[in-house]
């Protein structure tokens, strides 16, 4: 660069002097301090804006809160608040109760006693078959609607017009040890005997070689029948169960268990053993 042109030209022009100004360095650095300028003032201005409007706010707050704007809060009235009638009609009475069927006419019924015909007052008579034909038998004479119904019926008539049901029996009472327990008509001698004759053994247990000790239980009431029979614990099968409970339930009656010198009922329980013959 000429001698004369260095003493007019500035830092840039001498840094860019021969390279590519228009890559964009050379403006960026020429306009640099404008640019920082407009961003002091930018900067400037807005935190004064940020200051004034906080003066403001705060002022604003100041006046308010030494002058609060009240909220204007008229007289209340209290009155009496007549409440509208229940449109509900009532509802209506009961009608009157039916009047009483009419009664027949009744007949005074005098009971007999011996005396001699002339002995009898006229009014102590027995009436005659006419005169209480269409009429009812009562204490007194009484005129009355020969198509009513009996006096008696209409005095003592204070049902509800239900028929109930009679009330069950009472469950009889089951024991199981009593002081006399029941026994087998002529024994355990007997009862054995018993068993032997009528038990049939299987052919299912036969078949299968099943054997071993059937428990029955049952129920001797206070008439002495059996009743309620079932078989208890493990099953052995093959049939033997069934024909235990059929065997127990031919048998005859029993002599029922006595407790506290009555005859009760009694449950009773029955081992019968089934053993096959080698």
């Amino acid at each position: 660069m000429d001698t004369a042109k260095l003493a007019k030209s500035d830092f840039l022009d001498i840094l860019f002097e021969n390279r590519n100004k228009e890559y964009g360095a050379y403006d960026l650095r020429r306009d640099y301090d404008k640019r920082l300028r407009n961003a002091i003032i930018g900067s400037t201005i807005l935190i004064l804006l940020v200051i004034i409007g906080y003066a403001i706010n705060y002022y604003i707050m100041k006046v308010e809160s030494e002058n609060p704007n009240k909220p204007v809060i008229e007289q209340i009235k209290m009155e009496d608040v007549k409440l509208p009638d229940d449109p509900k009609t009532p509802p209506p009475p009961p009608p009157p109760p039916a009047p009483p069927p009419p009664v027949k006419p009744s007949v005074q019924f005098t009971p007999p006693v011996i005396k001699k015909d002339n002995e009898v007052p006229p009014d102590e008579e027995p009436p005659k078959i006419e005169q209480i034909k269409d009429k009812a038998v009562s204490t007194k004479t009484v005129e009355g609607d020969p198509n009513g119904i009996d006096p008696g019926l209409l005095e003592d008539s204070k049902g509800t017009g239900v028929v109930e049901a009679p009330p069950p029996p009472p469950k009889e009472e089951i024991f199981t040890f009593v002081e006399q327990p029941p026994t087998f008509p002529g024994g355990e001698e007997a009862l054995a005997k018993f068993l032997s004759k009528n038990i049939h053994y299987p052919r299912v247990a036969q078949e299968n070689a099943i054997s071993g000790t059937v428990f029955v239980q049952f129920v001797v009431d206070s008439e002495g029948n059996i009743k309620d029979v079932k078989t208890v614990g493990a099953a052995k099968g093959g049939g033997l169960e069934e024909e235990a409970v059929r065997v127990v339930k031919i048998m005859p009656k029993w002599k029922a268990g006595r407790q506290n010198g009555r005859q009760v009922s009694v449950q009773f329980n029955l081992p019968i053993r089934f053993t096959l013959q080698e």
